[in-house]
Order: structure tokens, then C-alpha cells, then sequence
């Protein structure tokens, strides 16, 4: 059974409208992934935010590469935020990262997927808010590599009156990855 759940997420997130076929197929990611529930709905309360959590989701995922690593990275990059924020006039939500790795851990096991699989995907998931540095460059391009691109989705994601900053830091970096292909 576990097999045919990976499949068939496998199939789900790598459609060419993304949004489209998660919207069609959400009662069955549900069922496989119920944390996702809590992210429909849960506002930002966010300047940098203008979507609730799960539609921010499905922006980051429209503005993807058809990967199922990445699109799988994306869709639980932010599912700790409902379990992690700090609730001011502005809301925060510190840790997140962290908390939306473990949770993703938790889920990726239950869904059947290896040791290995689980680590890349809660490590990306860990550092999609991480600024990249010349030694995480140095120490593994490919990851790297990875990593960009999900900070790169995730900011096109956010409210566009705040996004030139997020984008400039992403053409930093790509500028400094170039040195070491």
C-alpha cells in the first residue's frame, strides 16, 4: 500500500499545472498527509505574507521546476508554522524550519520512504530559510543547488511589495555558485 500512496503522490506533484492537480487529488493527500489540514486557512498575519499557509504552498509550487524532490520539499517546507508561531500584532513563526522538519520526518517515514530519502528532504525542508554560504557551496553544490531553487520558489511566494530584497540575495547567490561549477 505504502508503494502505491508514493506513487501516486509521485504522480500528483509532478503534473504540469501543479495547483490544479493538487486541488483535484486533495481528499487523497489528506488522507496520506492529514497535518496538511492545519496549513488551509492559517493566515500569516505577515506583511512579507499576503496568502494564508497553504495557498503561500501552492504559489512556491507553481513557481517550481517539475521535481518531485523540490515539489515535495515545497509542499512541506511551512507545514510546522501552524505548530510554531509566536502570536504579536505581527505574527513570527521562529523555528518553523525546524518544525516543519521533524514533522516531515514523521510523515515521510509513515509514508514509506527510505533513510535516505527522508534525510534530504527534512534537510532541505530544515534550510529553505537558511542564507546559503560559500561553504555549504564548497561542501555540497548539488544540495546547494537544491536549496536555491526552493528559496527561490518560496520567495516568489511572498507578498511582492517585499519580495526585491529576497530575489536580490537570490541572484547573489546564484552569481556565487557559478564560481564553483
Amino acid at each position: 500500500m505504502k508503494n502505491n500512496e508514493q506513487a501516486k503522490l509521485k504522480d500528483i506533484l509532478t503534473q504540469q499545472n501543479i495547483t490544479k492537480s493538487i486541488n483535484d487529488n486533495l481528499p487523497f493527500i489528506l488522507s496520506i498527509i492529514p497535518e496538511i489540514e492545519n496549513m488551509i486557512g492559517f493566515p500569516h498575519n505577515h506583511p512579507h505574507h499576503h496568502l494564508d499557509v497553504w495557498n503561500h504552498t501552492l504559489l512556491a509550487l507553481e513557481q517550481s521546476n517539475n521535481d518531485f524532490e523540490i515539489r515535495l520539499t515545497l509542499l512541506l517546507h511551512d507545514i510546522g508554522k501552524p505548530f510554531s508561531y509566536q502570536d504579536e500584532e505581527v505574527r513570527h513563526f521562529h523555528g518553523h524550519a525546524k518544525v516543519s522538519a521533524d514533522m516531515s520526518k514523521e510523515i515521510l517515514k509513515r509514508l514509506g520512504y527510505s533513510d535516505e530519502f527522508i534525510a534530504k528532504i527534512s534537510t532541505l525542508i530544515e534550510l529553505h530559510d537558511t542564507k546559503i554560504t560559500e561553504e555549504d557551496i564548497k561542501d555540497n553544490i548539488e544540495l546547494t543547488l537544491l536549496r536555491l531553487h526552493i528559496q527561490e520558489c518560496d520567495s516568489k511566494a511572498h507578498n511582492p511589495d517585499y519580495i526585491a530584497k529576497r530575489l536580490q540575495y537570490i541572484e547573489e547567490t546564484k552569481k556565487l555558485i557559478k564560481q564553483y561549477k
